[in-house]
């Protein structure tokens, strides 16, 4: 029994049917999950279609052609021509073995669980009785609000701020942090910030939202620093958290909090009373992105099937899809400072680049961390074009452990942004 149809879902269902088992899938939303009809892929095609300089109208039906227009038959049939069964409603478990689908009990040998995250609503005085956005909404309606505040200078927040921003609509970004990006090297969100900047986007950084109200013309929201923004919409891009409520899993003896992910063991095995249970994707609460979900799916999957395999999540990639696109994987400083290593850092200005100066756009750098005590690269960011391209061999790398002898003498092609990691490859080599 698998539980939630979204990308983990899909994928462990579907190959855990071709290997010959009896599979049963319960999702009470759209089989194919959050990424394919309401975050990852109307995301990137709603970046690339501002790149392109597209009408919003353009964009919108291009967008909607991408996700299916968010009918999710074709991705129910064809699960039914693999052997899956998809039963439609929402699934509490009722004890060991036992599960409860919209009334109709059901059996079960394991059980994976699959139910990803949901947005996070702040607590905020008004936020409630307004209209409000959250990633679904900004990216499955067909409206271009003129004034729209965006809560929240994380990957997602800076990305819908950028389309917006992009299409016409007069952008403002709330952030009590301080910076974008706080989770990444600071240079990152600096980059980013001058983007948006660039764009006409406001950046309030460093205030909070206080509360909000009604106005005859729209929305008025008052900030923590004493300032106030006019919008007509608010997107909440204040975070997610696993969806693990309401889901009768304290049956099984599974111990689950509130804004926590279900625990796993390195098998994505959870520990429970009756030895069945297994999770991958954002429910898990580890490296919450779709390429990690797919990731723990196949180990669940392998596991489940027979084979031994064991997470290993230090060269997962972070990225954010904007222009300039953020990329990051492994350690970050912030991470290193928290758990005592002593980071060794070299970076280097993409303006520094043959290929910078053939694309016409000098913004951008790359950074490389190093563990001084093991001499090997443990983590890396950079901020610059097509960087989700250019950086997977630092992922590589990372994962790897390939020795800094050797990541020194491999060749780039000239002229490309890839060349930007020789020198910090060369320095860190050098100082180690």
């Amino acid at each position: 029994m698998v539980l939630g149809g979204g990308t983990a879902g899909e994928l462990v269902a579907t190959g855990l049917a071709r290997a010959g088992r009896d599979v049963a899938l319960v999702e009470n939303r759209l089989v194919g999950g959050e990424s394919r009809y309401f975050a990852c892929v109307p995301s990137k095609s709603l970046l690339l279609s501002a790149r392109r300089g597209e009408t919003w109208e353009m964009a919108v039906a291009r967008r909607d052609a991408l996700t299916g227009h968010r009918a999710d038959e074709r991705i129910v049939a064809g699960m039914a021509e693999e052997g899956v069964t998809v039963l439609r409603g929402r699934g509490q478990v009722t004890g060991p073995g036992r599960i409860e689908v919209d009334g109709a009990e059901h059996g079960f040998g394991d059980l994976v669980l699959c139910t990803g995250s949901e947005p996070v609503i702040p607590p905020v005085d008004g936020l409630a009785d307004v209209p409000l956005w959250t990633s679904d909404g900004a990216l499955s309606v067909p409206d271009l609000p003129r004034r729209l505040v965006v809560l929240g200078g994380g990957p997602v927040g800076c990305e819908l701020a950028q389309v917006y921003a992009a299409f016409g609509s007069q952008v403002s970004v709330v952030e009590a942090s301080g910076r974008l990006l706080t989770a990444e090297a600071p240079f990152a969100g600096e980059v980013l910030a001058d983007a948006l900047r660039r764009m006409g986007v406001d950046l309030r950084l460093g205030a909070d939202l206080s509360h909000v109200e009604r106005k005859e013309s729209g929305l008025r929201l008052w900030l923590s620093d004493g300032g106030t923004l006019d919008a007509d919409r608010i997107l909440v891009a204040a975070g997610r958290r696993p969806r693990v409520e309401g889901l009768g899993l304290e049956t099984l003896g599974v111990a689950t909090s509130p804004g926590h992910g279900v625990p796993v063991d390195e098998t994505c095995r959870v520990p429970s009373s009756s030895g069945d249970v297994w999770a991958a994707g954002d429910v898990t609460g580890v490296a919450r992105t779709t390429h990690a979900a797919r990731y723990q799916a196949r180990l669940v999957l392998a596991n489940l099937l027979g084979e031994h395999r064991a997470a290993d999540y230090r060269a997962i990639p972070r990225v954010v899809y904007t222009t300039p696109t953020v990329y990051a994987v492994g350690i970050s400083p912030k991470q290193a400072e928290e758990l005592g290593i002593d980071l060794l850092t070299a970076g280097y200005d993409l303006a520094a680049t043959a290929r910078a100066a053939v694309e016409a756009d000098e913004r951008g750098r790359v950074e490389l961390y190093a563990d001084r005590s093991r001499g090997l690269l443990i983590g890396a960011a950079a901020a610059g074009l097509y960087a989700e391209e250019w950086m997977s061999e630092i992922a590589l790398a990372i994962r790897a452990e390939t020795p800094l002898s050797v990541l020194t003498d491999v060749v780039h092609a000239f002229p490309t942004y890839g060349e930007s990691v020789e020198a910090p490859l060369r320095e860190l080599a050098g100082r180690l």
